[in-house]
This record gives C-alpha cells, sequence and structure tokens, in this order.
C-alpha cells in the first residue's frame, strides 16, 4: 500500500503541499484569479487550472522518470540544454516572492489572531523548514503528504460547518450570478504561475517505475491539488461579492463560523501549509546543490542543508520588508507567469514529447 501511495499519488501532494500556501491556503489567490468571473465562471476556471495541470504534470514526470532527472538542472539540461540557466534565474526570482509572502502571511496570522509580533511566526516558520531540510527527501515527504491529508480533512470539515452555518447564502449566489468572462484566461494564467513549482516535485519522482506509473501520477496530481481549493470557493461563495475585500477571507469565514475551537485548529493547520511551501521550495535548491557536489565526486555536507535553507528565508523576508522587493516582483508578476510557460510548457511539449515518443520504452 505504501508503495501505491509513493508511486500514484505522493507527487500529487507533494505538488499540492508547494503552491497551496500564502494565496491559495488563505483565500487571497483563489479571490484574485477566480472571483471576477463569478461562482460558476470561478469554478470553471478552476477546473481550467487543474486540467492544464494534469496535462502538463503528466508529461513532466514521465520525461523526469525516463531521464533520472530529479533535481531541477539535471531536468531542465533535458528541455532547455544551455539555456537551463534562464529558468534558473526566474526560478529564484519565484522562490524570493513566494517565500516572502509566506513568511509575512505566517507573521500576520499571529498578529491577527493572537496579537503576537509577526517576527515571531516568520522566526517559527524559518526554523522548522530548517529542521525538515536537514533530515532531507524521506521526512520532508512524510510530513508534506501527511500535513496535507490533514490539509483535506480540515478543508472538509470547514466546507461542511459553511454549507451547514450559511448553505442558503451559498446556493442563492450559485443561482443569482451569470458565467462571467474571463474565466478561461483566469484558469491559464493561475495554472502557468504554480508550475513555476515543478522543481520542488522532482525529488519524489524518483519512486516512479514505469511510463504508466508516471503519467497517472501527473493526471492524479491536478484534482489532488485542486479539490481543496474547490472546496474554499465553495465556501467563500456564501458572502460573494463582499468577502473579496478581505486579506484573509478564511478569517473572515472562521469569524462568523464562530467556533472556537476548530478556529484554533484550522489556524495551526494553514501554518503548516506556510512550512510544506517553504520546505518543498528550499529542498529544491538544495537537491541542486547536491547533485553539483556529485558531478565532483563528492557529497554535499549535511549541515550546508539548513544553513541554505535559513540563508534563502532571511533573505527573502530582509529583501521583503527593507526594499519592498515584493512590490518590484509582483509588478512583474504577469512576466513571470509568461516566462514560465514559455521556459516548462513549451520546451516540455516539443523538446521533450519527442524524447518520449523517441525513447518508448518503460
Amino acid at each position: 500500500m505504501g508503495s501505491i501511495f509513493k508511486r500514484y499519488l505522493l507527487p500529487g501532494f507533494i505538488f499540492q503541499s508547494v503552491i497551496i500556501a500564502g494565496g491559495y491556503s488563505t483565500g487571497r489567490e483563489i479571490v484574485e484569479f477566480f472571483f471576477g468571473s463569478g461562482p460558476i465562471g470561478g469554478l470553471l476556471g478552476i477546473f481550467v487550472a487543474m486540467t492544464i495541470w494534469s496535462i502538463t504534470l503528466a508529461a513532466c514526470f514521465e520525461l523526469a522518470r525516463m531521464t533520472k532527472s530529479f533535481d531541477y538542472q539535471t531536468y531542465f539540461s533535458q528541455t532547455l540544454g544551455r539555456f537551463s540557466f534562464l529558468f534558473e534565474i526566474a526560478y529564484m526570482l519565484q522562490i524570493l516572492l513566494t517565500i516572502s509572502i509566506v513568511g509575512a502571511a505566517a507573521g500576520a496570522l499571529l498578529l491577527e489572531n493572537y496579537g503576537i509580533m509577526p517576527i515571531w511566526g516568520t522566526t517559527a516558520m524559518m526554523i522548522s523548514v530548517g529542521v525538515l531540510v536537514f533530515y532531507g527527501s524521506n521526512i520532508i515527504e512524510k510530513f508534506l503528504s501527511a500535513w496535507s491529508i490533514l490539509l483535506y480533512i480540515a478543508y472538509a470539515a470547514f466546507v461542511i460547518l459553511c454549507i451547514s452555518v450559511f448553505g442558503d447564502k451559498i446556493a442563492a449566489n450559485f443561482s443569482s450570478y451569470p458565467v462571467g468572462e474571463g474565466w478561461i484566461k483566469g484558469g491559464l494564467t493561475y495554472s502557468g504561475y504554480n508550475l513555476a513549482t515543478i522543481p520542488a516535485v522532482l525529488f519524489c519522482i524518483r519512486h516512479l517505475t514505469s511510463r504508466k506509473e508516471a503519467v497517472t501520477a501527473g493526471l492524479l496530481a491536478g484534482p489532488i491539488a485542486t479539490i481543496p481549493a474547490i472546496l474554499f470557493f465553495i465556501a467563500m461563495m456564501g458572502y460573494y461579492p463582499e468577502i473579496t475585500g478581505e486579506s484573509l477571507p478564511v478569517n473572515f469565514l472562521l469569524i462568523i463560523l464562530d467556533v472556537p475551537f476548530f478556529k484554533v485548529l484550522f489556524e495551526i493547520i494553514l501554518f503548516g501549509t506556510f512550512i510544506e511551501t517553504g520546505t518543498a521550495l528550499i529542498h529544491s535548491i538544495n537537491e541542486r546543490v547536491a547533485v553539483a557536489y556529485e558531478h565532483k565526486n563528492k557529497v554535499m555536507p549535511r549541515f550546508m542543508r539548513p544553513v541554505i535553507a535559513i540563508g534563502i528565508l532571511f533573505t527573502a523576508i530582509v529583501l521583503a520588508t527593507e526594499f519592498g522587493i515584493v512590490n518590484l516582483i509582483a509588478e512583474g508578476y504577469g512576466t513571470l507567469t509568461y516566462a514560465f510557460i514559455i521556459l516548462i510548457i513549451v520546451p516540455l511539449f516539443t523538446i521533450g514529447l519527442w524524447k518520449m515518443v523517441k525513447n518508448k520504452a518503460e
């Protein structure tokens, strides 16, 4: 059973772990990308993103399995060749942006709910990530998959509570608003932006042993990553469109539900998603460094893993607070999205697909 989980479900849970924090888990990304199309249009947009993720990840997982590309430098050398450094530049910008947002969200969560200074939330996240990356892939796989399962349970309970308290409002809004415009664009943009996290999933592809397993795992990854978003979107529709202006939509709904024990439990799980995303992204950097050591017939010292983690976390947070780098990168948000489509999707379905067709061996 454990083997089946690792081969078919684990990659999807790892992918979900990477994209969940910051905006998705608080509801902000869902609002930004899908609320403009209305209740039904928003759901259609989410399904567009899910479909693109499934197809792309199926191809990506097979190419990674076939070429034994379990770190992003090896993977992109297969599709971009000598130009793989272009992805590395864009990816580092993405990591700085994402971790800045996640660090800020961790601090804001404690400040808004418990009056604790934001620095303590950010510091707790940094220490947790440092500990996890120190122990490497096996522990990270177990933590990310276990926390994702907890997340599923929490989101299911969350939606059930929302439906029981204001289900009539949810139903009314779904029936009252027409399908809005822009849902295809919303799904395309959101999926393209998040596909930049593919490097953080590659380390677990080593469990896949055949083309069938790789393609199946990729196709399943889309729904695995999307189901919590669909549940959250449905819950938020009870207070559409007024919830649009909330910086933390999840907090808005938790206050309305007024179930103190569940609110605390959900916030703990939410904080864990911040750790998930930070861990997966930084682990991908560590794996890339480890391969560089291997090319020199050396072994990466274990102490370097948390050192790199803390260094990246600290740099991202300092730059975000002191120099406003989040705003600078955020202005290029659309540019980064299209850059990732050009650097990931186009080469994958041209050069990568040609290699997969050429090599039909299992």
